[in-house]
């Protein structure tokens, strides 16, 4: 994996979620209840403060939780909710440590079928259905990881020039039209009262 994203929207950031299976995963479980950009970013921020190039599932699932929530919540913070995130990283560090030797490639490298690869997503801590499908969307649009059937596995988020998901974020422009995709989907479910 070494391609260049713009999801964090800093070269630095978006270099080492083109590069790190790991920095990409964590990027998107950190994608909840904060801007984008400042998810995609955490994940660089957090191999800053831990004086590293790279993320290592070992390394932080082994880490203090303690420590590792003060390191998240250092200013400026990682999330909103960098305690709560800290123990979610850790959480999905560990599956991976237990379950793939901390390889994040190894989900997706022997999937058979993109089926195969949104449940594997989807067993992630802190993944449900659709985050899973956006980041089976985005290894499929930008990462070149397409096994059978990732497109149907990855549901609305898997249709080309959807503009739905970080999936289709390849820019400025396409970040723009994410949000203005969201923001009518935000304006319909207002004004049918949901």
């Amino acid at each position: 994996m070494d391609v260049t994203l713009h999801l964090a929207q800093e070269p630095e950031a978006d270099e080492l979620l083109g590069r790190s299976p790991l920095a990409a995963l964590v990027g998107m479980l950190l994608d909840q209840q904060v801007p984008m950009e400042w998810a995609f970013a955490g994940p660089h921020t957090i191999a800053r403060r831990l004086e590293a190039d790279d993320l290592d599932a070992h390394e932080i699932a082994a880490y203090d939780p303690d420590e590792f929530a003060a390191l998240l919540s250092a200013k400026p913070a990682v999330h909103r909710y960098p305690g709560s995130m800290a123990k979610r990283i850790q959480q999905l560090c560990a599956y991976l440590v237990e379950h793939y030797d901390g390889d994040p490639t190894a989900l997706w490298e022997s999937a058979a079928s993109g089926k195969e690869l949104l449940g594997r997503l989807t067993d992630l801590p802190g993944f449900g259905k659709q985050k899973s499908q956006i980041f089976l969307a985005l290894l499929g649009k930008q990462l070149g990881v397409r096994p059978d059937g990732w497109r149907e596995a990855a549901g609305a988020y898997g249709e080309p020039d959807a503009y739905r998901s970080v999936a289709d974020i390849t820019g400025p422009e396409s970040l723009q039209r994410v949000r203005t995709h969201k923001q009518q989907l935000k304006a319909a479910a207002k004004a049918s009262g949901k």
